[in-house]
């Protein structure tokens, strides 16, 4: 795993306030109100991309503080990071950086940010790529696993670690309740695997994941 440089004091607080000020979605007629969330510390090795903030999060200016960012948190005690280090080791972003509004139609759940205010917060997102450098990317639903590693079904994504751009990217369900993908046992068993081989790479264990790019370990048999 590369090692990281430290930043340069406050670099990361810039661009936090530069996300902060935004409002690229709300000119561009996407929201009625934008309210950009930012934050995280430069000392983090470990980046959790999501789709994008909830409500509570909107609320609290933070991400992942509905129910599902505590069984996220959950899941990264399992990968081998405690909760008492998580504000230090782990740094929160997603893809588009405002709550985007409840879904449309009556349908349960947030509405999904569409491409075009994807790209809007691309810079942000790269911006925070850059600076961290992070060796470890878990990403967070289907929307910022696509996003990344290209489209392919949830199930043939979790419980790998894939190698690519000099970094290795972990996929994982997206924890909020509205998805039923995470009532299925063996889709858990995907999670359960994909916690074992990021544990086991955080401990420096994991064989074949600091091999060629574009390699990925995969699924136990």
């Amino acid at each position: 795993m590369h090692t990281q440089d430290p930043l340069p004091p406050g670099v990361l607080g810039q661009l936090h306030g530069e996300i902060l000020a935004c409002r690229k979605c709300e000119y561009a007629g996407y929201l009625w109100e934008a309210h950009p969330i930012a934050g995280g510390r430069s000392s983090a090795t470990v980046l959790v991309i999501g789709q994008a903030p909830g409500v509570r999060s909107m609320a609290r200016r933070a991400h992942f503080m509905g129910p599902g960012g505590q069984l996220l948190r959950a899941w990264l005690s399992r990968g081998g990071i405690p909760r008492e280090r998580q504000d230090e080791a782990v740094y929160f972003s997603s893809l588009t950086r405002c709550y985007p509004g409840p879904a449309l139609r009556g349908a349960a759940g947030d509405r999904k940010p569409g491409r075009a205010e994807i790209a809007l917060c691309a810079p942000y997102l790269e911006c925070e790529l850059a600076l961290l450098d992070p060796p470890l990317v878990l990403l967070v639903g289907s929307m910022a696993i696509d996003h990344f590693l290209g489209r392919a079904p949830l199930r043939e994504r979790v419980g790998t670690i894939v190698f690519q751009d000099s970094r290795h990217w972990l996929p994982l369900p997206h924890p909020s309740g509205v998805s039923r993908w995470l009532n299925d046992p063996a889709n858990q068993r995907l999670v359960d695997e994909g916690l074992r081989l990021m544990r086991a790479m955080l401990d420096g264990a994991a064989p074949g994941l600091r091999g060629e790019e574009t390699a990925s370990t995969s699924h136990a048999p």
